[in-house]
């Protein structure tokens, strides 16, 4: 049995360290040794270097400062933990190359990692950055690795396989604090991630930016929302490939920009690897086909531009100005092959599909689109039954 520290202190938290050292599990196999950091749910910052740290679920975490996990250690949240984020910018939790994120929820007791502020809106907080060892394309001549946007770690790499750790059931809450227009948190940031970690029944709500994006890699994912965040719904660029299943969006609370918004990479359309996910089982709720520009200024439910592939099953759109809208040269000669749309539902979207090259003309784009009857992520505009009974956003 692993020692949780959290409101353990002095002579109590390094008996506890000793005892838990030497500790092991009912087969005689060694535990992963507890960490010499000790979290103060009052004051929960720091670099965890070491050990695992096991968070106490019937404590509130508050989140005063940057949380760092760095290689070697592992953070554990168990079912029903709170985390409240406080500082803006300066309150996040980081995943370095080679640390472990251990997210336990479960349906009835979900991970939620919100604001802390009695008054909530979108960016009181950072966000969640995970850092991983898998391709990313942003970089070239043989260097494999770059630094992130946020939280300045190192990320990208040779392991596709690479493991972050097992995130389930986690709702993540008013994070996306900004340093400016051109740097901000998303509320879910996964730079590099690789196959071997575990994603899936997460939910990104309310957000000041995306809910969430992809920096390269090759985590697959499945069970994930994004409700209300206020630039769009899912990103990715830098080459990301993963396999996917049911994923759901919905524009709120007044603000927003897109559905998914995605890329090759932004300064090398062509760069290798190639942006390339699939995704089964799809809804993407939009704002109104008439919705204010001022608010939302693009209104389209899937943007795919600067090189991406993506093979999209099963997909329900309603309530966006534009569909499916495709741009660049580099990206137009992938429709139809390594570019599709299958079995889509319109529901209220006056231009399904739209298509711009490079020098600004327009391209029909519908070789790559298949109408047909889909419930996307289960329901249509709907709560998906798998996500009924956790999610916050409905």
């Amino acid at each position: 049995m692993k020692t949780t520290f959290t409101k353990v202190f002095g002579i109590l938290a390094l008996s506890a360290a000793f005892f838990t050292s030497c500790s092991s599990d009912d087969n005689g196999t060694p535990e992963v040794p507890s960490s010499t950091f000790v979290a103060n749910p009052l004051d929960f910052k720091g670099t965890i270097s070491d050990g695992e740290v096991i968070l106490d679920a019937s404590a509130v975490y508050k989140l005063t400062g940057k949380i760092q996990v760095n290689s070697g250690a592992t953070l554990t949240i168990p079912a029903g933990t709170k985390i409240e984020g406080l500082g803006g910018t300066t309150a996040y939790i980081a995943i370095a190359q080679g640390g472990k994120l251990n997210v336990n929820g479960t349906a009835a007791n979900p991970v939620i990692m919100t604001s802390g502020l009695a008054t909530k809106a979108a960016g009181d907080w950072g966000g969640l950055v995970i850092c991983g060892k898998a391709p990313i394309n942003r970089v070239t001549g043989g260097t494999t690795s770059a630094q992130s946007e946020v939280a300045d770690l190192t990320y990208g790499g040779t392991m596709a396989d690479d493991n972050s750790g097992s995130i389930t059931y986690l709702i993540i809450e008013y994070a996306g604090a900004a340093f400016n227009s051109e740097k901000e948190f998303n509320g879910i940031s996964l730079f590099g991630v690789g196959s071997g970690t575990v994603f899936q029944n997460v939910q990104s709500i309310h957000g000041a930016d995306d809910g969430f994006e992809f920096f390269g890699g090759t985590v697959n994912t499945s069970n994930l929302i994004s409700i209300g965040n206020e630039d769009d719904q899912f990103d990715w660029t830098e080459g990301w490939n993963g396999t996917n299943t049911n994923w759901y969006a919905r524009l709120d609370f007044g603000k927003g920009n897109r559905g998914i918004e995605a890329d090759n990479f932004e300064f090398g359309f062509s760069n290798t690897p190639i942006a390339n996910p699939s995704i089964t089982n799809i809804s993407l709720v939009g704002p109104g086909a008439t919705a204010d520009a001022t608010n939302f200024a693009e209104n389209s439910a899937i943007k795919l531009r600067r090189g991406t592939k993506a093979i999209f099953t099963n997909v329900y759109i309603s309530a966006w100005k534009v569909g499916v809208d495709v741009e660049h040269d580099e990206t137009l000669a992938f429709v139809g092959t390594a570019l599709k749309v299958t079995n889509v539902t319109f529901m209220d979207v006056p231009a399904k599909s739209k298509g711009k090259n490079t020098a600004g003309g327009t391209v029909d784009v519908t070789a790559g689109i298949t109408e047909g009857t889909s419930t996307g992520a289960g329901a249509g505009a709907g709560v998906p039954t798998w996500a009924s009974q956790w999610a916050l956003g409905f």
